[in-house]
């Protein structure tokens, strides 16, 4: 008996006390996690994750100077024979129906005002409850002061909400005390539905071996050994493994040990939930990959989205336009003025988009990181061409592009729920192009400094053709008058007004002649300057509506990734 209390000593060692300090860290990494995760993973993975969190929390809301143990079990076990004895009251029913147990019983040593809230959550009848706190209990009843022993139902009842009750109640109880008895220690379904599945609760896991007295001196160390053997396998290796006798206080001796020693750490509670948090850890460790550094878009794809983005909001088009109207405008304020009135007949390709070139007003920007917002000022329509299906279809292949190469090595759902995201919002990208077209400054509302240069030179030289038409006009009426003929200066053998009104005549045309070059390039640059900043406008709508919501799910997953490693170490 000595041996056996050793080793009952040796599996509740206190080197092994869980730190609440770092087992609520370890909560709020798991809360982090749903926290990161809310909205791009599916919910049916999750939980077991909100579970422990909801229960995790109300547990230790509750009385941590109580140690809530269940005796579980199959039918015939013995276990409410065991809840008897070591209750020493006849409190829980026992025969040999199937089902024995048909509701759970408690008994709470120590007075039922602590435990009455902690009972009401584990979901126990005040009628099912007992009490160990009279004046007739003894000294050796004081060191279970705290302890609320539960008998719950058999688990292989035949009455389907008995097994309920048992699942409901193994997922809220600190202790799980499996009574088996020497005929159906081995059976399958004790091992691969329950034992196995408490295999992260080892800290928390006893398993008795009942009527003990019905085996001879050399058939219990064999089945102790057989039986170790299973649970080894079950992973539950290094377990309390307790033969018990409901028949005397001896036969419960060991387990009342095993329980005095459990109620004296005030641990148990502790250990259930760090072993709960690993079993949702070891659930949610499939959902990232803690080697993954590669947390954003390359940028050779954003590229490749903002060109298809651009061809289809009519950049080239536009660009075009600009080119073309830089044009018509340098000619019109530089050509010669007596042919400008023919130019102006022309319309202008940028006003013929509904285009002014002009820069938009200041505008807030909205919540969404800068983007266009629809608190922005309505813009005018414009008359750009609508994206024809190949552009359309280029757009919907450079999304696609943009969402797999992030999602390509993220494990589980995240890949859809970044294809999902870069989708999120293209019902609204047509009207952001439009917009991020339509406000671009184009560069066209100021005139170059070189065009009033030429216009003054051109009106000069226009002023001295007029000059000399003028002059030569005069003379001719003075002669058809009859008068003195006017005496022309010179310039060599023609006369001065002549010089004034060829030359002049000349010159314009010269000088409009010599310009063509020079606004010729100067509207290639202008169709590049506006290319350039409409390119901007049309990345900053691509960062807004595709790349942005598609960073939000690759930080929400490097978040998560985060969350789980500090919940995940125990130490």
């Amino acid at each position: 008996m000595t041996d056996i209390l050793g080793r009952v000593r040796d599996a509740f060692r206190p080197d092994q006390r869980a730190d609440p300090d770092r087992l609520v860290e370890r909560l709020h990494a798991v809360n982090r996690f749903l926290a990161a995760v809310d909205g791009h993973l599916p919910d049916e993975r999750l939980v077991a994750a909100h579970t422990l969190i909801e229960r995790a929390g109300t547990r230790l809301a509750l009385s941590l100077n109580h140690t809530v143990v269940a005796l579980a079990g199959a039918t015939g076990s013995g276990k409410s024979s065991l809840f008897n004895s070591l209750a020493r009251f006849e409190m829980s029913p026992v025969g040999v129906r199937r089902p024995t147990t048909g509701v759970t019983h408690a008994c709470v040593w120590g007075p039922l005002d602590g435990a009455t809230r902690l009972l009401d959550w584990v979901g126990v009848l005040p009628r099912h409850r007992f009490v160990r706190e009279s004046a007739l209990d003894g000294a050796d009843e004081a060191a279970l002061h705290g302890l609320v022993l539960l008998d719950l139902p058999d688990f292989d009842s035949v009455e389907w909400t008995h097994r309920s009750e048992v699942d409901r109640l193994l997922g809220l109880v600190d202790l799980v005390v499996w009574v088996v008895d020497p005929q159906k220690y081995a059976d399958e379904v004790l091992h691969r539905s329950y034992l196995r599945e408490f295999h992260r609760h080892r800290d928390v896991t006893v398993v008795v071996l009942n009527h003990a007295d019905r085996l001879s001196s050399d058939e219990l160390p064999r089945l102790l050994a057989d039986l170790r053997r299973l649970v080894d396998a079950d992973q539950l290796n290094g377990i309390p493994l307790l033969a018990t006798s409901a028949l005397s206080d001896a036969g419960t001796a060991p387990l009342r040990a095993a329980l005095e020693q459990t109620v004296a750490q005030r641990q148990a509670s502790l250990r259930r939930l760090s072993g709960d948090v690993d079993t949702v850890v070891d659930g949610l460790a499939e959902l990232v990959d803690p080697g993954r550094a590669d947390d954003d878009v390359d940028r050779p794809t954003i590229r490749r989205l903002i060109d298809a983005l651009a061809a289809a909001a009519g950049v080239p088009a536009v660009a075009e336009a600009t080119e073309q109207a830089y044009r018509h405008r340098a000619v019109a304020a530089t050509g010669w003025p007596l042919a400008r009135g023919l130019r102006r007949l022309r319309p202008d390709p940028l006003r013929r988009l509904y285009l002014t070139g002009a820069p938009a007003e200041p505008e807030r920007a909205p919540e969404t990181g800068g983007l266009l917002g629809l608190d922005r000022p309505p813009v005018a329509a414009s008359s750009i061409p609508e994206p024809s299906a190949a552009q359309r279809s280029a757009v919907g292949l450079a999304v696609r592009a943009v969402a797999d190469r992030a999602g390509a090595t993220l494990p589980g759902p995240w890949p859809a729920a970044v294809s999902a995201a870069a989708r999120s919002r293209l019902a609204d990208l047509p009207d952001a192009l439009d917009r991020a077209v339509g406000t671009t400054d184009l560069g066209m509302e100021r005139q170059p400094v070189w065009w009033r240069l030429v216009n003054a030179v051109q009106w000069l030289v226009t002023v001295v053709a007029a000059i000399g038409l003028g002059w030569l006009l005069l003379g001719y009426a003075v002669r058809a008058l009859g008068l003195p003929q006017l005496d022309y200066p010179m310039v060599g053998v023609a006369p001065l007004p002549t010089v004034g009104l060829l030359g002049g005549l000349l010159c314009g045309v010269l000088l409009s002649l010599l310009v063509k070059p020079v606004i010729r390039w100067a509207a290639r640059r202008a169709r590049w300057r506006a290319e350039g900043r409409m390119h901007d406008a049309v990345a900053e709508a691509a960062r807004g509506y595709v790349v942005t919501p598609v960073r939000e799910v690759l930080r929400a997953y490097a978040e998560a990734r985060s969350a789980l490693a500090v919940a995940a170490a125990r130490r």
